[in-house]
């Protein structure tokens, strides 16, 4: 299973189990992903979702090139209505396709009304940024690392462009114009990590803020993250990520007609080597 679902006492935990590809997301992790928090959403019972990466690994964002690869595979699509995004050219198949399993996804889940809170250990990469971002919460082990390092395939940054709001903008502009990775503690300076723990201890760290979390009354944390995400879509957040959005395809488009693919010809491999 790509994705996997535990529930301990109030607190779901979702995983997700492709440690042998850091974790990295294909479509199948993306909608198993989807069908597990909204299990947990359906749950009475559940008052918190951690958010989890097996292995050594959160997340090393999209995958874009291990053998599960799906980009081009249909699936039914639950939180954008669009038409079918295989069955098109150019594009219409890459801008429907991104706005289905990136862009939407991200702010479904970013909506979920519970509090949602990511363990992040290791590599926090790119599309790995998207789904830390949509938690409320985030706890990092002191050996995490974080980066956003598309720019150098010429597109400005992950397609759930929260940079501006979750850093700041001149910490934005230092993580999009240099895609160098940088450190929980330095995420800490900057607001977006809440914690930063031990390894051997995120877990417990973890699930005791949850548990915390949990003996809260759960429609008054509903109205909460509500409350929250509301203030920041007045400061622009959601029109900024829809005008960033079209920015991020035209680049896309840019790199098809100049090179020998939308992504500038790079790969998973390629982009490690570059840091």
């Amino acid at each position: 299973m790509v994705v996997e679902y535990v529930r301990k006492d109030a607190v779901a935990v979702v995983t997700m189990n492709r440690p042998e590809y850091r974790n990295a997301q294909n479509s199948a992790m993306t909608y198993a992903l989807d069908e597990a928090f909204a299990r947990a959403v359906d749950d009475p019972e559940v008052k918190v979702i951690v958010l989890a990466g097996s292995g050594e690994h959160f997340s090393a964002g999209h995958d874009i090139g291990s053998p599960g690869r799906d980009a081009d595979t249909a699936f039914d699509r639950k939180a954008v209505l669009w038409w079918d995004h295989t069955d098109r050219e150019g594009g219409d198949r890459r801008y429907a396709r991104e706005m289905e399993v990136y862009l939407g996804m991200c702010r479904r889940w970013r909506e979920i009304p519970k509090p949602v809170i990511a363990m992040v250990q290791g590599a926090c990469i790119a599309g790995g940024l998207m789904l830390a971002w949509v938690c409320d919460l985030i706890v990092a082990s002191e050996d995490a690392f974080f980066a956003d390092p598309v720019v150098r395939m010429g597109i400005p940054g992950v397609e759930y462009f929260a940079h501006p709001w979750v850093l700041g903008p001149r910490a934005a502009k230092e993580v999009l114009f240099t895609g160098d990775r940088f450190s929980a503690a330095r995420a800490f300076e900057w607001g977006m990590v809440s914690r930063v723990v031990p390894r051997a201890e995120l877990a417990e760290a973890t699930f005791a803020l949850a548990e915390r979390i949990a003996r809260m009354p759960q429609f008054g944390l509903a109205l909460t993250k509500r409350a929250v995400n509301q203030c920041e879509d007045l400061m622009g957040q959601r029109a900024g990520m829809d005008s960033v959005f079209g920015l991020h395809h035209l680049a896309h488009a840019h790199n098809a007609e100049t090179g020998p693919d939308a992504l500038s010809g790079l790969d998973a491999k390629s982009m490690r080597a570059d840091r």
